[in-house]
């Protein structure tokens, strides 16, 4: 088993990567037995990659592994994992494990930011949310509260190297710019079971441009309906001053209203007595002494302790500022200048008598209109991109608004006139009704753009059909191409779907490439290794 590779006399890794140079020549030796770039040597096992790992010193006592980077992994074990490991390390295993760069960092940059203290911000892993949040508390507490001296601090930060991040306008989260919204439509035909919407925003105005496979973040709006109802609530006057906003303009634009943050309960323990004190404590601690902390957004938890009445200006500094959501661009701006579009779904859903809203997919969805100006940026993809040569082959996965990312590229490499063969897989419920942009892709495999296209409906039939299940019927031609040196992208559900889409190609390169699974294992990760299977998860 052979996966192609550069020639020998080239080196796997650049001299631009973070190793030294013993570091380089030790893994460029170790690569070229995972790639079986001399036909003598065996491909790599499972064990052997755990002692790449251990291999690779970092300076401080930690062997460089991150055995709890998996999206898929609750906390609790990543927790587990990452015991008698340095601080920062510790900080690592508490994110979320997306590298999705909501945060404006990937995972362990946001790690290494709060461990220097260079970033005293502990709530920016939206995917995390609350648990990675209370766990970064704990653990700053662990370095003596994590607060320095005003003259310290300034001495530590002036002795930092630069930021290397983009800081110009509509670049990060830190400084989003207007661009203009222009259409929805909804995707799903009559009768289906979800509301996916594709959106087009025109960045003429602003200037952004961006790649395939980067993300564009979006600041929402709150809807005013749920912000009045919290103020009927707390009987707070709409228009008591915030700064220069009113209260509820504030509220509606400015701050997170789901979850409901600990420090809300807090200032709720003030307010309160009794038994409804003693809950209020424990909520803020993160405990759950009726078993409904996980549904209790910032109006659930007011209900649940009626009669509240806060200072306004207590309240809405309790609450935690707005976050910006990412979305995997679906569009190329060479196919479409000036333009960005996306794919989102509308997520609603109910708990109790209450209709519940995804914030930002129902402010696309239903509460801007055409013409009207957004808060967005464009974020950078972290190791999520086309080949540089575009006669490589790529195999993409998407079910569902996992496609977004793999349209922008067949828009790219139909743009460019690209002759590498490409391969797609999507899936959703049904083809009658969820089969997003299928005139598209149709002009894309009648041009030659898009060579192969596998498709998988769970909800036609009486038998459930996912994209793991098409990539095993195909497993044959799959690791066909990946040994004619194919990339792999994946972009979909973290929890689930990505999991089950790596062990059925797992178990191809075992079956077809006759190894055993711990081989086959190997395969995958040098792959990663290499930037041959990339991933684009949520």
């Amino acid at each position: 088993m052979t996966i192609q590779s550069p020639s020998p006399a080239t080196a796997l890794i650049p001299e631009t990567a973070p190793f030294s140079a013993e570091q380089r020549a030790w893994l460029n030796g170790f690569f070229a037995g995972v790639l079986s770039l001399d036909p003598g040597v065996k491909p790599a096992t499972l064990t052997d990659l755990d002692a790449a790992n251990a291999a690779i010193p970092s300076g401080d006592g930690d062997d460089g592994s991150a055995p709890w980077h998996d999206p898929a992994m609750e906390i609790g074990k990543r927790m587990q994992l990452s015991e008698g490991r340095p601080l920062r390390r510790r900080m690592m295993a508490a994110m979320a494990q997306q590298d999705c760069g909501q945060c404006g960092y990937n995972c362990e940059d946001y790690a290494n930011a709060i461990s220097e203290q260079a970033e005293s911000r502990l709530n920016l892993c939206v995917p995390g949310g609350k648990a990675t949040a209370r766990m970064l508390k704990s653990l700053v507490e662990e370095m003596g509260g994590g607060v320095l001296d005003p003259d310290e601090k300034a001495a530590k930060d002036s002795a930092k190297p630069d930021k290397t991040s983009d800081v110009r306008p509509g670049r990060s989260r830190e400084a989003p710019v207007l661009a203009r919204f222009v259409s929805r439509q909804k995707l799903n035909g009559a009768g289906s079971e979800k509301t996916t919407n594709h959106i087009e925003i025109d960045l003429s105005e602003c200037g952004l441009d961006y790649e395939p496979g980067d993300s564009l973040g979006i600041v929402p709006n709150n809807d005013p309906r749920l912000v009045d109802a919290i103020l009927a609530t707390i009987g707070a006057p709409a228009d008591f001053p915030i700064g220069e906003k009113t209260l509820r303009d504030a509220l509606i634009e400015d701050t997170s209203l789901s979850p409901a943050p600990d420090s809300l309960f807090q200032l709720i323990s003030y307010l309160t007595g009794g038994e409804r004190k003693r809950k209020a404590q424990a909520l803020a601690k993160g405990q759950d002494p009726d078993g409904d902390a996980a549904t209790l957004d910032v109006l659930a938890a007011l209900e649940k302790f009626p009669g509240i009445h806060p200072d306004p200006e207590a309240f809405y500094e309790v609450l935690e500022p707005m976050q910006p959501r990412l979305y995997s661009i679906s569009s190329s701006i060479k196919a479409n200048p000036g333009r960005v579009s996306l794919t989102v779904d509308a997520v609603r859903y109910t708990i109790g008598e209450r209709e519940r809203l995804g914030v930002t997919s129902t402010f696309l969805a239903d509460r801007i209109e055409p013409g009207a100006m957004l808060r967005a940026y464009v974020q950078k993809a972290h190791g999520f991109a086309l080949p540089k040569d575009d006669a490589t082959p790529i195999i993409m996965v998407g079910p569902g608004t996992g496609v977004a990312p793999f349209r922008s590229f067949l828009q790219e490499r139909h743009a460019t006139k690209a002759q590498g063969p490409a391969w797609l897989f999507f899936g959703h419920q049904r083809r009658e009704t969820d089969f997003f942009y299928e005139a598209e892709l149709g002009v894309f495999q009648d041009a030659g753009t898009l060579t192969k296209l596998s498709l998988a409906w769970s909800r036609d039939g009486g038998k459930k059909v996912y994209v793991q299940d098409r990539m095993r019927e195909e497993g044959a031609e799959l690791f066909a191409w990946l040994e004619k040196g194919a990339h792999f992208y994946i972009c979909g559900d973290a929890k689930r779907m990505a999991k089950d889409v790596e062990a059925a190609l797992t178990d191809a390169v075992a079956l077809h490439g006759k190894v055993s699974a711990g081989d086959a294992a190997a395969y995958i990760a040098a792959l990663k290794k290499v930037g041959r299977y990339q991933a684009d998860v949520y």
